[in-house]
C-alpha cells in the first residue's frame, strides 16, 4: 500500500465533497486580516494566541500540510509571506486560487510533509502545522525536516491528535456517539483494523490515519532539537469524547542550538 499516494487521492475527494476543512475563507476574512483583524487555529476550536506568532509582516511562513485555503491566506493577507506546503493537489489549488483572486503572496509545493527537500535550509521564520500528522506513519521524520528549513530561532507552531482518541472503536463512535474501547496504541488504520472493516465503517477510499505517541510528538520535536516554549489542548466539537478528555494538543517551539541524539 502507498500511503501516501493512497491519502493524496482521498483528500482530493474530500475537496470535491465539500468537506469542512477544504473550504476556503471568504473575502471578509482576507479583508480583516488585511486590517490586522485575523486568527487561525492549530486544532479544531480554540484560536491560536496572536502572541504565539512572530511579527507577520515580510515573515517568511511554511505553512506545512495546510492546504484547503484556510490558514495559509490568512496568514499572507496578514502580511507573511506564504508557502502552503500539503499532498493533495486539489487542496493546493483551494490556496493557489485564493492567492491569485485576493493578490496574496502566497505560492504553493506538492509534497510528503516528512520529505522537504524542495525548501531550502534556514528558509523560513515559522512552521505553520496544522493537525495533519494523522496521515503519515511515521512523525519525527516531519519534525527534524522542519528544524532545518527554519532559520535559528525561527518558530514552529504544531497541532496534533491527542494518541488517546485512537483506543475507542471510530466506527461505534461516528454511528452511535458513544464510546467503546478497543484498540493498543500505537493504532494503525494499515494495521489495527481489516482492510474489509475499515472500508465497511469508512469506505475504501477514506484517508489512511495514524496515532503517534507523546514521546513521538513532543519528544520528537526536542530530540530535533526545538525548545518547547507553550502548550495548550483542545476539544472536539463533533463526538462524545468532548465529554471526557481533550482530543487535539498544540505547541509552540523555537529553533535553539543543535538536534540531539535520542537518550538511550
Amino acid at each position: 500500500m502507498d500511503i501516501r499516494a493512497h491519502n493524496r487521492a482521498a483528500w482530493d475527494k474530500y475537496v470535491q465533497e465539500g468537506n469542512p476543512w477544504t473550504v476556503p475563507v471568504d473575502a471578509a476574512a482576507i479583508e480583516a486580516a488585511r486590517r490586522g483583524e485575523w486568527s487561525v487555529v492549530l486544532t479544531e476550536l480554540k484560536p491560536v494566541p496572536r502572541a504565539w506568532f512572530p511579527p507577520l509582516d515580510g515573515a517568511r511562513v511554511l505553512a506545512l500540510a495546510s492546504g484547503g485555503g484556510q490558514q495559509g491566506p490568512i496568514l499572507a493577507a496578514a502580511g507573511a509571506r506564504v508557502t502552503v506546503f500539503d499532498n493533495s493537489p486539489r487542496q493546493l489549488a483551494r490556496d493557489a486560487t485564493m492567492a491569485a483572486e485576493f493578490d496574496l503572496p502566497l505560492r504553493t509545493v506538492e509534497g510528503d510533509m516528512r520529505d522537504l527537500s524542495a525548501l531550502a535550509d534556514a528558509s523560513f521564520d515559522l512552521v505553520f502545522h496544522p493537525v495533519s500528522n494523522v496521515f503519515v506513519p511515521e512523525v519525527r521524520p516531519v519534525w527534524r525536516e522542519a528544524y532545518r528549513v527554519l532559520r535559528p530561532g525561527g518558530l514552529l507552531l504544531a497541532g496534533f491528535m491527542n494518541p488517546v482518541e485512537f483506543i475507542f472503536d471510530h466506527g461505534v463512535l461516528e454511528a452511535e456517539d458513544r464510546l467503546v474501547v478497543r484498540f493498543s496504541l500505537p493504532y494503525s488504520d494499515a494495521d489495527s483494523i481489516s482492510e474489509e472493516e475499515r472500508a465497511a465503517r469508512f469506505g475504501a477510499e477514506s484517508a489512511y490515519e495514524f496515532s503517534h505517541t507523546l514521546e513521538a510528538q513532543i519528544g520528537g520535536q526536542l530530540e530535533a532539537g526545538f525548545l518547547l516554549t507553550a502548550l495548550y489542548e483542545d476539544y472536539t466539537g463533533a463526538t462524545a469524547v468532548k465529554d471526557y478528555f481533550p482530543s487535539y494538543i498544540a505547541t509552540r517551539a523555537v529553533k535553539l542550538g543543535q538536534p540531539t541524539a535520542p537518550a538511550s
